[in-house]
């Protein structure tokens, strides 16, 4: 009798919420309190692993870092399950941890370990952050055989502990292999683009303090005006295969290969800190050239949950054609991989026509994506292989919500889980719930496990607004606002390799009581009234193009060494049918000098990474300033590119004829209808 009393009131509730205005954000609570489970328990996972590592026999491989024992852990558990997939190679996870023990060991007689019986480890002494000593290490595979020398002859000295090795290898097997040796044998990687030459790759090197640098042999033309630098730096350099190579440079992995695949001591890797660098990734911001973020043990160890919390388990095979020097493919593709023990196709380039056909023939069921790829999809002509596909969840960041539609609307049904996060971030959203154009949830539950906040932000100042007690201004549903994270001991900010001017603005005191710290992740989100999130616009002169960040001043940097030019303006303009928006260069010629387009090319395509190279030029008379001598970056965008409605000449970059050319009527609207390839 009292349950029918009651009925009544019950069926009333939804509409007393709705008056309270707490309905919209309610209607989602089981979807929030279900990641929010999903996310303690992940953690709770990852924690009791940890431990067992911590607790786990030093001699043994279950003994070091998260990457060394989470694969000697799946190499013992799970065999003959396939790991890696890359062209006709399959790897099993025995096989990964046989191939990444001979290259620990090859990196490991690189610092002067030879690995044997009593062997000592002439690079002891002088450990900086999260390095370690070794001494007098036995081997822990039987049958080590003799010890061989330390290769000579590069100039280089033997490599300490804890010394950072850099990689500008492309996404292939190889990367992995000397990436998880690295790991294994208590050296730190730096992860370098592998479309920097010249300047920014020297600077790359520089910043994070390499001692040696693996490059593929295809670079290795390319990279010969930058051999005599590289020698003058007294790197060890070395080549990922067997191609004939300059003086000085060896062949990497003919050395592995004669090293044995039995497993390294764990305590070769083992961090003294969790929160120690372990790993470099470059990530360019507002400051100009490419920053080495630092990369922590407790990330990497953190990213090892990203599968899992996207609803992904061991059985799934995963589609991943995302370079690996991101985190996105690295940190989140490939540990993320890792986490949950399933399979992982590794692709080098990213072929819209062979997508599906790859689905189909290795039986894919997850898609890792930025917004670019599935744009790429959709724009491709019906076949065959897009129906009958097992893909079922797709996972990424920067998916507009024209091409979400057409891309579930076309290939489904899947699940699109949309995410956001940075590289030295501290803060990361998931979509979990599935709706179109949202980067994440704010309610209470989620920010509870992952807190952040949104700040009123003065677009015109480039700083927080702030109350009259000093403290920053929570926003309201609706207004755009600064995301920023609380810095705490499970949230840390390790900023980047070099002086602390480069983390200069990342870091925000005072934020909602005296003394606390929040990170600031440079970028403007909305919540809506339901609670979602929504990526709303990038603050500073960063824009984003082919899902990487550009610069404008390192691209006008660039500009501005051509000696006919005398001033230079570079933004992002939005072109219709593209994410993100495209780079635009507005020039001031130096008298008496002309416009050399062919000269410019060159000079663009030898200093600046493909997605940085501006898609239009507009030369101008003079550029237009502010009052107090700022470039005009937002007006300039917004008059955009079109012929029609601007006297200036305008240039396009022809990417198929390698130059710039013209800007015509004709050539806009084949652009605009998608014939012209930016």
């Amino acid at each position: 009798m009292a349950a029918l009393l009651l009925l009544p009131l019950l069926l009333l509730l939804p509409l007393l919420l709705l008056k309270l205005r707490l309905w919209p954000q309610l209607r989602w609570l089981a979807a929030d309190l279900a990641f929010s489970v999903r996310a303690l328990r992940c953690k709770r996972a990852l924690r009791a692993r940890a431990l067992a590592a911590a607790a786990a026999d030093p001699e043994g491989p279950e003994g070091g870092c998260s990457l060394a024992w989470r694969l000697a852990q799946l190499a013992r558990q799970r065999p003959a399950h396939t790991f890696l997939i890359h062209g006709a190679q399959r790897f099993s996870y025995a096989e990964a941890e046989r191939q990444s023990n001979r290259a620990a060991r090859a990196f490991l007689r690189a610092r002067g370990w030879d690995g044997g019986p009593g062997g000592g480890d002439s690079g002891a002494g002088g450990a900086g952050e999260g390095e370690r000593a070794v001494h007098g290490v036995r081997d822990a595979a039987a049958g080590s055989g003799a010890a061989r020398p330390v290769r000579e002859g590069d100039g280089a000295a033997p490599l300490a502990p804890g010394a950072i090795v850099a990689l500008l290898l492309p996404a292939c097997p190889e990367f992995l292999w000397l990436w998880f040796g690295l790991a294994k044998a208590g050296l730190r990687v730096a992860f370098v683009p592998t479309a920097l030459r010249r300047g920014p790759l020297l600077h790359c090197l520089r910043s994070c303090g390499a001692r040696a640098l693996v490059l593929a042999p295809e670079f290795l033309e390319s990279l010969e005006p930058d051999l005599p630098a590289l020698r003058a730096m007294g790197l060890h350099l070395w080549a990922a295969g067997s191609e004939t190579h300059p003086a000085g440079i060896t062949d990497f992995l003919a050395e592995a290969a004669a090293e044995v695949d039995g497993p390294v001591p764990g305590y070769l890797s083992a961090p003294q800190n969790i929160m120690d660098t372990c790993l470099y990734i470059f990530t360019s911001g507002t400051t100009g050239l490419p920053k080495a973020a630092r990369i922590s043990h407790l990330k990497v160890l953190q990213c090892q949950g990203f599968y899992q919390l996207c609803g992904a388990h061991q059985e799934d095979v995963i589609y991943l054609a995302l370079p690996l020097y991101h985190m996105s493919g690295s940190l989140l593709g490939i540990v993320g991989c890792l986490g949950i023990g399933a399979t992982v196709v590794l692709k080098s380039k990213f072929s819209a026509g062979q997508f599906w056909e790859d689905c189909q023939q290795h039986g894919v069921t997850v898609f890792q994506y930025i917004g670019e790829l599935c744009r790429y999809l959709v724009n491709q002509p019906p076949s065959k292989a897009e129906h009958g596909h097992k893909v079922r969840l797709v996972v990424g960041s920067g998916l507009r919500p024209d091409t979400w539609e057409r891309f579930v609307r076309r290939f489904g049904p899947l699940q699109v889980l949309e995410t956001y996060g940075l590289t030295e971030g501290n803060v990361a959203t998931f979509n979990y719930t599935g709706q179109r154009g949202a980067v994440g949830r704010a309610s209470w539950l989620y920010k509870h496990v992952f807190p952040f906040s949104l700040i009123r932000y003065d677009v015109t100042t480039g700083e927080p607004i702030r109350n009259t007690q000093g403290l920053c201004v929570a926003t309201s549903p609706g207004e755009p606002g600064l995301l920023v994270a609380p810095v705490n001991q499970q949230s840390p900010f390790l900023g980047y390799a070099g002086g602390p001017e480069l983390a200069r603005g990342k870091l925000l005191k005072d934020v909602f009581q005296p003394g606390d710290v929040f990170f600031n992740t440079g970028d403007l989100l909305v919540c809506d009234d339901q609670g979602f999130l929504r990526f709303h616009d990038r603050t500073g002169d960063t824009f984003r193009w082919k899902g990487e960040n550009v610069a404008t001043t390192e691209v006008a940097e660039a500009l501005e060494a051509l000696d006919f030019l005398q001033e230079v303006n570079v933004y992002g303009v939005t072109v219709p049918g593209h994410e993100g928006r495209a780079g635009m260069a507005a020039l001031v010629l130096r008298p008496p000098h002309s416009l050399d387009l062919v000269q410019l090319y060159v000079h663009v395509s030898e200093n600046l990474p493909p997605y940085a190279r501006p898609r239009f030029l507009r030369l101008q008379e003079s550029l237009a300033t502010t009052e107090t001598f700022k470039q005009q970056k937002v007006r300039m965008a917004k008059e955009g590119f079109d012929p029609s409605a601007l006297s200036d000449p305008l240039y396009i970059l022809d990417q198929a004829g390698g130059a710039y050319l013209p800007l015509t009527p004709d050539r806009y609207s084949a652009l605009l209808a998608g014939d012209l390839r930016i």
